[in-house]
């Protein structure tokens, strides 16, 4: 009988290997030093907020694993030697394969700033970094100021999470305005305002030079490149991105480049050798989606597609339209399709935005300035209906009908109600202005 190995339990690995057992009857065993039992990663930020406890992050019984023959191992894996098929366990055991998968997932970014490793240092996104936390910051008298570096999603996570606490937050972004590599000016700098309004010390243009440490090996301080100002703090959060976790495949002869590379088969050069996950590296782009993409729904997508391949249905990886959600403290945000920050914008993708009076509402539509193609959509503090827009973008839709049309979108009759003539007169007004 097949044995599958599949290295790391979050939700590729486990998809991959619930979807196995679904058309199969092979062998599977799922390594993760992290946990015992797969775990929503993405909630991690509630149990710290006190909406849920860590065991109601698990969307399984602990019974589930044994009845459905999904064998859990906790092990670190230090090496993998590909021509015997076999895994060098840390602990000195050594475990044989049919076909492995590698599914490790994401590490924070650390850049050799100087005291990255003292106590009261740490990542989000790991389940020990929501240990750490409670630790080194379960309230204001034992933190007196955290300073978060970094400013993307985690980023913004973590700062709510302090700030849900009580904790005075020092948040400091490199970019001249929040995301803004991601996010169009009006977005960016509604985010700035909104991060602002609750009481976090935001500094854009801004850059970590070391962190300092007390006698006990504690973080006492951070001192700024720029101006050598000195912000007294008990905790550091490196929220400066991620990168896949694969030092430990880089001995072995698996090609990596900043992940492992694959093919939109999920294979490796290896045979028998797949990747999935925040790990994995498209050898090509597919279409405008980054060779790495360390988001909750790709990993699910590359685990259900890799089941099909590995039990005898060989079917190419293909995530479709580009999409994702977050949330910036009160605020919603959903994207679907394409549209740039001012950094990447194409010459031919072209904008409209609108944003509400009370500075917490916006929508940006991007289309193509010659064809009025519509490619993309963001909206914040407004929920519209993925299948719509996912519709649409393959439709291959015009603007203008999308605009007129968005009433079909909605997600909440209650938005549309007080905003969409505002939306509608807004955008004709824009056309007018152009046209004339």
């Amino acid at each position: 009988m097949d044995h599958i190995i599949i290295i790391g339990n979050g939700i590729s690995g486990v998809t991959l290997a619930r979807h196995i057992r679904k058309l199969s009857d092979k062998k599977i065993t799922i390594i993760s030093a992290e946990t015992d039992y797969f775990f929503s990663r993405t909630a991690l930020m509630y149990v710290y907020m006190g909406h849920m406890k860590f065991e109601h992050t698990q969307p399984y019984e602990n019974w589930f694993w044994e009845k459905n023959r999904i064998e859990l191992l906790n092990a670190y894996v230090d090496a993998i030697d590909t021509d015997n098929k076999c895994l060098k366990l840390a602990n000195g055991d050594d475990l044989n394969y049919n076909k492995l998968v590698i599914a490790t997932g994401s590490k924070p970014n650390k850049f050799g700033w100087p005291g990255q490793d003292l106590k009261g240092v740490m990542g989000m996104y790991h389940k020990q970094d929501l240990e750490h936390l409670e630790v080194h910051a379960p309230n204001k008298d034992v933190c007196n100021r955290a300073v978060i570096v970094g400013g993307g999603l985690i980023g913004i996570e973590l700062a709510e999470m302090l700030n849900s606490r009580n904790i005075p937050v020092t948040f400091l972004v490199r970019e001249s305005s929040f995301w803004n590599g991601v996010l169009p000016e009006g977005e960016s700098e509604m985010i700035n305002r909104h991060i602002k309004n609750h009481h976090i010390d935001l500094r854009l243009s801004t850059n970590l030079r070391e962190i300092k440490s007390d006698e006990h090996g504690y973080v006492k301080s951070v001192i700024i490149e720029e101006t050598g100002e000195e912000i007294p703090c008990n905790v550091v959060g490196l929220t400066a991105g991620v990168s896949p976790n694969i030092d430990f495949v880089k001995s072995s002869k698996i090609e990596t480049g900043k992940g492992i590379k694959v093919n939109r088969y999920l294979e490796t050069n290896i045979p028998d050798v797949y990747a999935i996950g925040d790990c994995a590296e498209q050898h090509e782009a597919i279409g405008n989606r980054r060779p790495i993409e360390a988001v909750w729904y790709t990993g699910r997508m590359m685990g259900e597609t890799l089941a099909q391949t590995i039990c005898g249905n060989r079917i190419p990886y293909n995530p479709g339209h580009w999409f994702n959600s977050a949330k910036f403290f009160d605020i919603e945000y959903q994207t679907y399709g394409w549209v740039f920050g001012s950094k990447g914008k194409p010459d031919y993708e072209a904008h409209f935005h609108w944003k509400h009076d009370d500075d917490t509402k916006c929508i940006t539509v991007a289309f193509h300035q010659d064809t009025n193609e519509f490619l993309g959509i963001n909206t914040f503090g407004i929920r519209m209906r993925h299948e719509t827009f996912d519709r649409w973008l393959t439709e291959k839709r015009d603007v203008d009908y999308v605009m007129n049309h968005l009433s079909e979108a909605n997600f909440d009759p209650e938005f549309y109600k007080r905003f969409e003539k505002d939306i509608l007169r807004a955008y004709n007004n824009q056309l007018q202005t152009v046209s004339s």
